[in-house]
């Protein structure tokens, strides 16, 4: 049992009630009659009996155990954890759109395909794509969509031979596991020493059995990909589509647009780039833009504009179908269009513009104490190496379980796979400079701690509420009932 149940049972008092219920007003019928009896308990559950102010101090004091965008940095790369304003939970909870009801008729709910329409217009604008679908529950949703429209295009074609997608060796995980769910043979194209796509192994990959290839732009180097039109331009004349995971488009916004560069298919993280609440397993939101030849692929239904008025469109024959219950996790997007019409234009100029400023600001701070890869200019994130520390037995998990003591989030770390003890740092446009100079005070302090006491280093974290946990034996034997031998 944790402290924190040991102290809930400690001030648990027989008779004690935290609930004040109203008398019943309807006949109490006998136990056997509401339960068969093989279903009732032999002995009353172990629970605490606690009042309600027990009940409030004992979760917000749990709460307090835990970290949070709203109370600490999180310097993930990749993952763009950026505050999320409360304006946009009082516009996602406004009983107009809160009360409705998926399946309500359309003519009932008017507002939310007009909200819906205008924002699906407004993401093609930003990213230069003739259409999106808004189904996708997340990213890695949107990549599935994006392979199965892959295959879609390339049947019509007659091309059924086209089995194979190239993915870069810096890719994000779900990049490989979304095209090989979709029936696909997952081909790595190496980096150069520059931390790009190396164009002659692209070139060697090329053949009939390309159907296409998966990128990041930026890639999770945090590097802008700046052969990108040539990349687009060397898939398209091998027959091959080109999928860009948007995982990274915080560093694009109001600067470029994938489609501008060739970009075939286009998945948005609007739980990222959009500022929905990310984390604790979602919701999420991966709409996903289709170049024009990918259109009639599309799920249905689509919300189309017929005069004053909106209506679902089912009439699209050789659509994949749907692929999400109703429409996608609208709330997020409630909150990702509420975030576009408040920052307009230059303000979605700034977004990126401030992003890829604090990662260079960190990036030249940490330079000196830790190894860094690829040196060159980087755009929203930037990656770190821990090979400097390593060699005096302090591990990158070593020095993220350290900043847990200077009260920070750790970065992403071992990721990508192409750098010996990553760190990957993106500390997105909505942290104050004060912010990010007390986070790179801490990691130069560790840096100096590996110097001088590695054993300190290694022996974190010292001050949270719970030691370094056995992670491996935690992922295989988790224990997830609350009441503990």
């Amino acid at each position: 049992m944790s402290q924190q149940e040991k102290l809930i049972f400690e001030i648990s008092s027989s008779g004690r009630r935290g609930v004040s219920l109203p008398p019943l007003d309807v006949p109490r019928k006998p136990l056997e009659e509401m339960i068969p009896t093989k279903f009732q308990r032999k002995t009353p559950p172990r629970l605490p009996e606690v009042s309600e102010l027990d009940v409030v101090r004992h979760f917000t004091r749990l709460s307090q155990l835990n970290y949070s965008v709203d109370t600490h940095f999180y310097p993930l790369g990749s993952c763009t954890m950026k505050y999320n304003p409360r304006v946009h939970e009082e516009v996602a909870g406004l009983e107009g759109f809160s009360r409705l009801h998926p399946y309500q008729p359309p003519e009932q709910t008017q507002g939310m395909l007009e909200l819906l329409y205008h924002f699906s217009e407004l993401v093609k604008e930003i990213c230069g794509m003739p259409e999106f679908s808004l189904q996708p529950a997340a990213g890695a949703h949107g990549e599935l969509l994006g392979m199965m429209l892959v295959r879609a295009y390339h049947r019509k074609r007659g091309e059924t031979g086209r089995k194979k997608i190239i993915i870069p060796d810096s890719a994000h995980g779900t990049n490989p596991a979304s095209a090989a769910l979709s029936g696909f043979e997952v081909i790595e194209v190496k980096s150069d020493s520059h931390g790009l796509v190396d164009l002659e192994d692209l070139r060697r990959t090329m053949s009939p059995e390309i159907a296409g290839m998966m990128i990041t732009n930026p890639n999770t180097l945090g590097l802008f990909e700046k052969d990108i039109v040539t990349i687009c331009n060397i898939l398209h004349e091998a027959g091959g589509l080109v999928y860009c995971d948007g995982a990274n488009m915080n560093a694009l916004l109001g600067r470029v647009k994938p489609g501008a560069m060739g970009i075939d298919l286009l998945h948005l993280n609007l739980h990222k780039t959009f500022t929905g609440p990310h984390g604790g397993g979602g919701p999420g939101s991966g709409p996903l833009g289709v170049s024009e030849p990918l259109r009639p692929f599309l799920p249905v239904p689509r919300v189309k504009k017929e005069g004053d008025t909106y209506i679902w469109d089912y009439n699209y024959p050789e659509t994949i179908g749907r692929i999400k219950a109703f429409y996608g996790h609208i709330g997020v997007i409630i909150k990702a269009y509420a975030y576009i019409l408040s920052l307009g234009t230059e303000g979605l100029m700034k977004v990126s513009e401030a992003a890829v400023l604090n990662a260079n600001f960190l990036r030249k701070k940490l330079s000196n104490f830790y190894d860094l890869p690829y040196p060159e200019v980087c755009m929203h994130e930037f990656v770190l190496s821990g090979r400097r520390q390593k060699k005096q037995g302090v591990t990158t998990l070593d020095i993220a379980k350290r900043l847990l003591d200077y009260d920070f989030y750790a970065p992403t770390i071992y990721f990508p796979l192409i750098v010996e003890e990553a760190l990957m740092i993106e500390p997105t446009e909505t942290e104050s400079k004060q912010t990010l100079e007390a986070f790179a005070e801490a990691l130069i302090k560790i840096a100096k701690e590996a110097e001088s006491a590695p054993d300190r280093v290694k022996g974190a974290p010292f001050d949270t509420p719970v030691r370094r946990l056995d992670e491996v034996k935690a992922a295989r034997e988790p224990n997830l009932h609350w009441n503990f031998p």
